[in-house]
C-alpha cells in the first residue's frame, strides 16, 4: 500500500516540523512508522537537513530515518533512490560546495537495509577511507565514514570485506573516536592479523559515544576492541 498522501495544504516548512517533531518523539519507533506514512520524495529533503542537527540525537535519529525512508523508496522505484544515494556522493564531492554532513553515516544505514544498494554502492562508501581513492580529510567526516563501514560491515560483512586493510591506520589515530570507530568497523571483517592489534587496543581507555541499534552508547576503545577481539575470534574459528 503506498503512504498516505499529505494534507494538500501542508507547506515544506511545515513538513519539516512534523518530521522533527516525529524526530524528537519519546518513543521513536513510533515516529519513525508515521514517518515512513509520509509520501517518500518528499520526506528526503526535511530529513537532509536534520542531517546537520546539532542536536545528536536528531541527527542520529535523521540517518535512520533516511535509511529506512531511502530502502522504501528503493523498494518501490529503485531510480529514485539512485538519485538520492548519488546526492549523497555529491555533497562528499570538494566541488559542491557543501560539506556532507551525516551523508556517509546515511549512505551506510540505507545499503544495510536494503542489499541491492549496496551492492551498487558500497565499493564507493569504502572508497572514502582508501588513500588512493576518494579519501576524505576532514576528521569529523572521517568520523561519519568509519561509523558508516562499520554500519555496513555488521550488516553485510561480505560487501565490505575489502575495507578491512584501510582501518588499520585509523587505529593509531591520536583521535580516540577514530580508534574506536575503526576498532568497531574492522570487528566483523578483519583477519588473523588484527588480532594482535585489537589485543593491544583492548586497554585503551578512551571514551567515546557510539551510535547502535538506535541509541547514543558511552563506551571505550578498550571494550569495542575487547568486543571486535571476541567476534573476530569467534568467526575465525569457524
Amino acid at each position: 500500500m503506498p503512504p498516505p498522501s499529505l494534507p494538500p495544504k501542508m507547506s515544506g516548512r511545515q513538513l519539516k516540523k512534523k518530521i522533527l517533531q516525529f524526530l524528537q518523539a519519546d518513543d521513536f519507533e513510533q515516529g519513525l512508522c508515521r514517518i515512513r506514512q509520509l509520501p517518500r520524495r518528499r520526506a528526503v529533503n526535511p530529513l537532509f537537513s536534520f542531517l546537520c542537527s546539532t542536536d545528536a540525537r536528531v541527527k542520529w535519529r535523521a540517518v535512520t530515518a533516511m535509511g529506512t525512508v531511502v530502502s522504501d523508496l528503493a523498494a518501490a522505484d529503485p531510480e529514485s533512490a539512485r538519485v538520492i544515494m548519488r546526492r549523497f556522493i555529491w555533497q562528499l564531492n570538494d566541488e559542491s560546495g557543501g560539506i556532507g554532513w551525516g551523508c556517509p553515516e546515511s549512505m551506510a544505514e540505507t545499503m544495510a537495509q536494503h542489499e541491492g544498494l549496496a551492492a551498487e554502492f558500497g565499493r564507493i562508501l569504502i572508497s572514502y577511507i582508501q588513500p588512493a581513492g576518494n579519501y576524505l580529510e576532514h576528521a569529523t567526516l572521517q568520523q561519519g565514514v568509519l561509523w558508516g563501514v562499520g554500519r555496513l560491515a555488521h550488516a553485510r560483512p561480505r560487501i565490505t570485506r575489502s575495507a578491512a586493510e584501510f582501518l588499520a591506520a585509523y587505529m593509531d589515530s591520536p583521535d580516540a573516536v577514530l580508534r574506536g570507530m575503526a576498532v568497531w568497523a574492522a570487528g566483523p571483517i578483519a583477519g588473523r592479523e588484527t588480532l594482535p592489534r585489537f589485543e593491544q587496543l583492548a586497554g585503551d581507555p578512551a571514551e567515546l559515544i557510539l551510535y547502535r541499534n538506535g541509541q547514543l552508547v558511552p563506551t571505550s576503545v578498550g571494550r569495542l576492541a575487547q568486543e571486535a577481539l571476541t567476534a573476530a575470534a569467534q568467526r575465525l574459528k569457524s
